[in-house]
């Protein structure tokens, strides 16, 4: 079978679909591996490093030509012409995206779109969403502490005592877990909050202190159990409680680590702007949910985050506070996100690849049968 591995050309992507390492494996495995020339540079993956694995390097015509094609977010509207009818493409290809999907089904794609894949225990391997959160809660802290005047972790010196940062992680997922290890490594005193209680656990054994928001109805225990271990959109009555309890929180904070969202809906809005407003001068938000929480400006269409004030892809300052709105954090580390995700993909081809290199698609297998996006010019699955 002939593999294509395009470059990635949406902005701020540095990322790359195969690694030396991946494509290796493909070779043996009988495949033809054609990569871009430069695919994976901005990921420190050289062409030369291909070509010594067994991998071609062409232009695009010729990686997207291919019959399964390779890649981190979905083609462009530009790229599309380049492949062929009935070619599968594998990749996060944003499953919630109904106007995206459209596309991949009217240029004759089987798309298999991975952000989709359950989560269970068969299907970790290839789990992209947690392979690039994790990635993602890890360079949130770095960059925070990087935007915040202080120091982190209390030091003791001859010129006196500089107490620890007080860091608060909004979100206890994969990210939001990371996040917190790392902040730890840092030596900073953390707080998280979430609404599935199933999480407390693992956040104090991890060394941060759990927000607890007692459940008074029956409504929320069930809405806090969440589905498919992701959270589902909580009563009014819980979320002004988590509020008011997160408003005194953030007011006390340093550093404010937002990575709640919800697959297929708007991320929920923890810090509003009165919450903002009333943190203290120097004060960090890192909001992981840019870009996909509400409108927040009419005028212009722009989306917030977890904060209304967030900025997609900019760091700016209100109320005196630096609010970081990056909205690919995993690619400012691309040569490992690449590298796992590159796994993911693997792991995921050995579900419809045969070892004598035919392509098999059995919708019979939970995994493939939830990733699958778009087939014989219809969308396959409902955004």
């Amino acid at each position: 079978m002939h593999i294509g591995v395009p470059a990635e050309t949406r902005a701020n992507e540095t990322r790359v679909a195969a690694t030396p390492e991946t494509v290796k494996k493909y070779v043996s495995q009988g495949h033809r591996v054609t990569v871009q020339a430069g695919a994976g540079t901005a990921a420190s993956f050289t062409d030369e490093a291909y070509v010594a694995v067994g991998a071609e390097i062409t232009d695009a015509a010729t990686a997207f030509a291919a019959d399964l094609v390779l890649k981190v977010q979905s083609p462009s509207v530009s790229e599309l012409p380049f492949m062929k009818r009935g070619a599968v493409l594998v990749g996060m290809l944003d499953p919630f995206n109904a106007a995206n999907a459209a596309q991949l089904a009217e240029a004759g794609l089987t798309a298999f779109s991975l952000e989709a894949a359950p989560r269970t225990t068969r299907a970790q391997s290839l789990d992209v969403l947690s392979s690039q959160a994790n990635i993602a809660g890890y360079k949130a802290v770095l960059v925070a502490a990087s935007v915040y005047p202080r120091f982190m972790p209390m030091l003791m010196t001859a010129a006196g005592t500089v107490k620890a940062a007080r860091v608060l992680v909004l979100g206890a997922g994969v990210a939001g877990l990371q996040a917190i290890a790392t902040a730890r490594r840092l030596g900073a005193v953390i707080e998280a909050s979430d609404v599935r209680p199933a999480v407390k656990e693992q956040i104090e054994s991890l060394g941060a202190k759990f927000l607890d928001v007692p459940y008074e109805t029956q409504e929320e225990r069930e809405a806090a159990e969440g589905v498919g271990g992701y959270a589902r959109p909580m009563p009014p009555s819980w979320l002004a409680r988590q509020s008011a309890l997160v408003h005194e929180r953030a007011r006390q904070a340093d550093i404010v680590i937002s990575t709640a969202l919800i697959p297929g809906r708007d991320a929920p809005t923890l810090l509003p702007a009165q919450t903002v407003e009333a943190m203290k001068p120097g004060s960090v938000v890192v909001d992981l949910a840019a870009g996909r929480g509400p409108v927040a400006d009419q005028a212009t269409g722009r989306r917030g985050g977890n904060c209304p004030l967030t900025v997609a892809d900019e760091v700016v300052t209100k109320h005196g506070v630096t609010i970081v709105g990056y909205t690919n954090l995993a690619a400012m580390v691309a040569a490992d996100a690449s590298s796992l995700y590159a796994r993911n993909l693997l792991d995921f081809l050995k579900l419809i690849v045969t070892k004598e290199g035919t392509l098999n698609i059995d919708l019979a297998d939970d995994i493939v049968a939830a990733t699958l996006l778009a087939r014989d010019g219809a969308v396959t699955r409902k955004a």
